[in-house]
């Protein structure tokens, strides 16, 4: 878990509203997922091909569906299984997990996308703390990565890989940490976020049912930064939940590092399509100085706005975020 990527309370989003907010209370085991309503899928369109997911500017292809990505464990045949039943809040776990195919066999066979051959996001369901982490498998198909669950409450985590020969796809299965559990507020809208000394900008609105262009800028001490250095392939990592449902979307920059056009910051472009309007939560993860951080934002899409900034939040500037 990256440390100095802390941030404060989060609540993620590029896309609309669904679910109910979960109450206070025990956590005594896995949470259900909550069922998801028909919605035009996610995309996540470069500037010249709508439709790509997963990790943009890719061939791979997300199967069309009414579901937006990560709401399902299952998809296409395809299944996400969790395999380490227990997580102690607050201590280090080796987290296990596999995706079987069709045939009901593990799946060893993945396409690399942006220099993995799969990503795992893990949120907890409040959307408090954010880590994008990189699990190893095994020969028979077992993935593993160190895991630690910061509180005790229900986790959401997602799979977001390409079988080879297949079409890009986001599972979703929950987790949970044992224990008294009380749900955190949405974080408040805001186009600004501080990390570390870095200050990054958005710039951009989503419009439902459209690909929409969003721009980071990052600077530091009030300078531009212009020497960001290529993480996973890419200048920066955008990962976007739907409030209260957690509907996934993962995008990646407009160009990407040696191509010849694109700049190594200060500004870091987008396209992202939501389909509908709702209140979103945006993670960006760039890298400067040889260490990935973590800026977030909450943004309102449509005439639903977001949180106002001058909402409480209910929460300091200590959010968790691992790479």
């Amino acid at each position: 878990m990256n440390t100095a990527a802390k941030l404060g309370s989060y609540v993620l989003g590029l896309a609309v509203v669904f679910g109910g907010a979960l109450g206070a209370g025990k956590v005594v085991g896995p949470v259900g997922t909550p069922p998801a309503e028909a919605h035009a899928a996610m995309t996540a369109p470069t500037k010249e091909t709508a439709g790509s997911v997963g990790h943009g500017g890719h061939a791979t292809q997300q199967a069309k569906s009414d579901t937006p990505g990560g709401l399902q464990v299952s998809e296409n045949g395809y299944t996400l299984n969790p395999l380490t039943p227990t997580i102690t809040p607050g201590e280090p776990a080796d987290f296990r997990f596999s995706v079987t195919g069709p045939d009901g066999r593990p799946v060893t066979d993945f396409q690399v996308e942006h220099d993995k051959k799969l990503h795992f996001i893990v949120v907890s369901r409040d959307l408090e703390t954010f880590q994008h982490l990189h699990p190893e498998m095994a020969p028979d198909g077992v993935w593993s990565v160190k895991l630690k669950l910061p509180d005790a409450g229900p986790y959401r985590a997602f799979a977001d890989f390409a079988p080879t020969g297949g079409s890009a796809l986001t599972l979703g299965a929950d987790l949970a940490a044992a224990g008294d559990y009380a749900p955190r507020p949405l974080r408040a809208a805001s186009r600004t976020a501080t990390v570390d000394g870095y200050e990054v900008t958005l710039d951009g609105d989503l419009i439902p049912g459209r690909a929409s262009k969003l721009t980071l800028k990052v600077s530091k001490d009030g300078k531009p930064v212009t020497d960001l250095q290529p993480y996973l392939g890419a200048y920066g990592h955008l990962v976007a939940l739907r409030a209260r449902d957690l509907a996934y979307l993962h995008v990646h920059p407009d160009g990407e590092p040696g191509d010849g056009r694109t700049k190594a910051g200060p500004e870091i472009v987008f396209y992202a399509e939501v389909p509908s309007i709702g209140d979103y939560r945006l993670f960006l993860d760039f890298q400067h100085g040889g260490e990935v951080r973590t800026a977030d934002f909450t943004v309102g899409v449509g005439d639903r706005p977001a949180v106002p900034s001058d909402a409480p939040s209910g929460h300091g500037d200590d959010g968790d975020h691992g790479h």
